[in-house]
């Protein structure tokens, strides 16, 4: 007795891309659905690497290897105060080359008009540096020699009514005068950095002159940063030691975590992971629905649920490269528009990488119901 020859099957991939294609308006919709949660997760991502990295700014570009802080701070805007002489103090440590003073304090910042705005008054030493203000877009540190200069950042301009370098404006009640100004350097507070010299934040901020609220610490070449931290913590009374990262970590933890920003926005992107489970779900089930007659032959001629299980896993993973390609283009073209504006928002490479993950695994989760519809599926009733 002669065998029957063996029916030969479609490919997958070309079966899932034909169930795809078949319906042009099912498929928009589901592209426009998956591509929607891709912006919708990807903003929130790039916002909270955005905010991340803007919370921690001043730590990140301070140049120096451990921060002398108040003790119980939790991050770089918000600081307490320490005796000027915790400077002198710290020189005498072996392997310490160089510590500079740093004043982060609130000021008020009265506008022409009479309105006023909260700064941050960030007060450095010219000589070193320090601290001072990076990625300048017009003038430059040296100008702070000017009497009562101060410069800011171009995007805080119309918040603080400034329209033109030398424009005298009002800190405290105290005479200021704009010298310079940034390039994108954003506060996760809103209220502006003012950069000065440290001795004139001390008199915008009212300041004790033998208290500052920061030191910068430098290593000499050779030095273990571990045992120097040690000794500075040891040597210097009622205040903590912290490296650069561990400090930037800390003020990261304190506005995204305790102030429950970081978590809205992620909950605003598992709203979108869920919205695209959602979508796709009731797209695939509902092509598996109009195909039961197909899948049924299929079945019949000698498909098995292994090969029709790998037809719908393909239409997920089909639609979730589209949709993405889709939704990251959009998304990119958020964080590039966001350079220009108040909100930092960022999209390194590993969150693209992430973003695409969540998405593969948005439309296979979707594909579950269509996968356990296809389990239950009787050969006969083609012939019915």
């Amino acid at each position: 007795m002669r065998r029957p020859a063996p029916v030969l099957l479609p490919g997958t991939s070309l079966l899932a891309w034909r169930n795809l294609s078949h319906d042009r308006t099912r498929l928009i919709a589901t592209l426009v659905g998956i591509a929607f949660s891709v912006v919708l997760m990807g903003a929130q991502f790039a916002l909270l690497i955005g905010f991340a990295r803007t919370a921690s700014t001043l730590v990140n570009h301070a140049d120096a290897d451990l921060w002398v802080v108040p003790l119980g701070t939790t991050n770089a805007d918000i600081a307490g105060r320490m005796p000027l002489r915790r400077r002198y103090e710290a020189l005498s440590v072996p392997g310490v080359a160089s510590v500079d003073e740093y004043m982060v304090q609130f000021a008020f910042w009265r506008k022409p008009d009479g309105g006023s705005e909260s700064v941050i008054i960030t007060g450095f030493p010219l000589a070193s540096g320090r601290g001072g203000p990076w990625a300048m877009a017009a003038g430059s540190p040296a100008d702070l020699h000017v009497a009562d200069g101060v410069i800011i950042d171009r995007l805080y301009r119309d918040k603080l009514g400034v329209h033109e370098l030398g424009q005298v404006v009002e800190i405290n009640s105290q005479r200021a005068r704009v010298v310079g100004f940034t390039d994108g350097i954003r506060t996760f507070t809103q209220s502006p950095f003012v950069f000065t010299t440290h001795a004139r934040a001390q008199r915008y901020t009212r300041f004790p002159e033998d208290q500052t609220t920061y030191l910068l610490v430098k290593l000499a070449p050779g030095a273990d940063i571990g045992e120097v931290r040690h000794a500075l913590a040891e040597r210097l009374p009622w205040v903590e030691v912290l490296g650069r990262d561990e400090f930037a970590r800390r003020a990261q933890r304190y506005w995204l975590i305790t102030t429950g920003a970081g978590a809205a926005l992620l909950l605003a992107a598992a709203l979108g992971l869920v919205v695209g489970i959602v979508i796709v779900g009731q797209t695939l089930y509902a092509s598996t629905l109009d195909r039961l007659a197909e899948y049924a032959t299929l079945r019949a001629i000698g498909a098995d649920r292994g090969y029709l299980n790998r037809v719908i896993i393909k239409q997920a993973a089909l639609s979730a490269a589209l949709g993405f390609g889709i939704g990251i283009l959009a998304t990119g073209l958020l964080v590039l528009h966001s350079r220009s504006g108040n909100v930092a928002m960022a999209l390194p490479l590993w969150s693209v990488l992430l973003l695409a993950a969540l998405t593969l695994f948005m439309c296979l989760a979707g594909a579950l119901v269509s996968i356990r519809r296809l389990t239950r599926i009787d050969p006969t009733m083609v012939f019915q």
